[in-house]
């Protein structure tokens, strides 16, 4: 059911330092042929910190850890219905040979299977605005609760309710630190939510060693490192929440509900910005592998000297 390239393959082998990609910002995250442009603007970064990049996607029911660029441009551009995938989907996916772009929740299940313990995305699932009502919770945080896989991510995407984000990640156990000389939490599109993360980490070797004792302490949970958007690529912040209000209003007018929420959301905020948001979304995920990338290669090192 699994197929890994050889490169990754080769790469697992010798202890390479190694990212997992996720293939929802492909499929649902952005329009083609930016979701391309992308995807391999993050692969190339990943390699160009010494890094190992698998993204991982699902093509006629087959799980592939470390696309190929033709594979890559099959996801990008696909016509036809492709499911976004976690690990409820996984089997129904697999079972009808569909294609699936992995969602975070599904990535770190892959990855942990692999024996990836690094995966970069843009931002992580979480708690709905109206939880209270709908109980519209992502997956990725329970993901993050039972999985052993460090997730780099500009926090939580700003559509969501962060201050319950971070009180769920809390009941899941899962340790959550943003790196950098901010102890704020970061907002996706901005580096500021309101919201302090528990702990804050200096440098990526600082994350490395983190990682390293949460997987040899075998918690059996995953960590969640935050990196702030870079200012220069940041949002307006009063912008991005204004296009959300309305975006979020007229999904409950149109009565969008589950799956279906976030690429709405993000695709009329991205809209109601004139294409500001997409900057930033595509700049602070090619920030992200380069931390990734360089937390992977610091692990990497700790391992073979330990």
């Amino acid at each position: 059911m699994i197929e890994i390239s050889d490169v990754v393959t080769q790469a697992l082998r010798n202890n390479e330092p190694i990212v997992a990609l996720e293939s929802t910002i492909i499929t649902h995250g952005m329009p083609y042929p930016a979701n391309l442009e992308t995807a391999l603007k993050v692969e190339a970064t990943v390699k160009a910190k010494g890094a190992v990049p698998a993204t991982i996607g699902i093509i006629n029911g087959r799980v592939h850890v470390g696309l190929t660029a033709d594979q890559l441009e099959l996801l990008a551009s696909l016509k036809e219905p492709c499911l976004k995938t976690s690990r409820r989907d996984l089997p129904y996916v697999l079972s009808q040979k569909l294609n699936g772009g992995t969602t975070v929740s599904g990535t770190m299940l892959v990855a942990a299977k692999v024996g990836i313990p690094i995966f970069v995305t843009g931002g992580i699932g979480g708690v709905h605005r109206g939880a209270e009502e709908t109980f519209d919770i992502s997956a990725d945080l329970t993901e993050l609760g039972r999985t052993p896989v460090a997730v780099v991510s500009s926090g939580v995407k700003s559509i969501l309710d962060i201050g319950k984000t971070l009180e769920y990640l809390e009941t899941q156990g899962v340790c959550v630190a943003t790196l950098g000389p901010r102890s704020e939490f970061p907002a996706f599109f901005t580096p500021s939510s309101g919201f302090q993360a528990p702990y804050r980490l200096d440098t990526t070797s600082d994350a490395a060693r983190l990682v390293q004792h949460c997987l040899a302490f075998n918690t059996g949970s995953g960590l969640l490192i935050a990196v702030p958007i870079p200012e220069s690529s940041q949002a307006d912040g009063e912008a991005i929440e204004r296009a959300i209000r309305s975006a979020l209003t007229l999904a409950d007018q149109q009565k969008i509900r589950g799956r279906d929420v976030t690429p709405f959301v993000l695709s009329q905020v991205n809209l109601l910005t004139s294409g500001a948001s997409l900057t930033a979304n595509m700049a602070l995920i090619e920030h992200n592998a380069a931390v990734g990338a360089a937390i992977a290669v610091d692990l990497a090192r700790l391992r073979g000297s330990s």
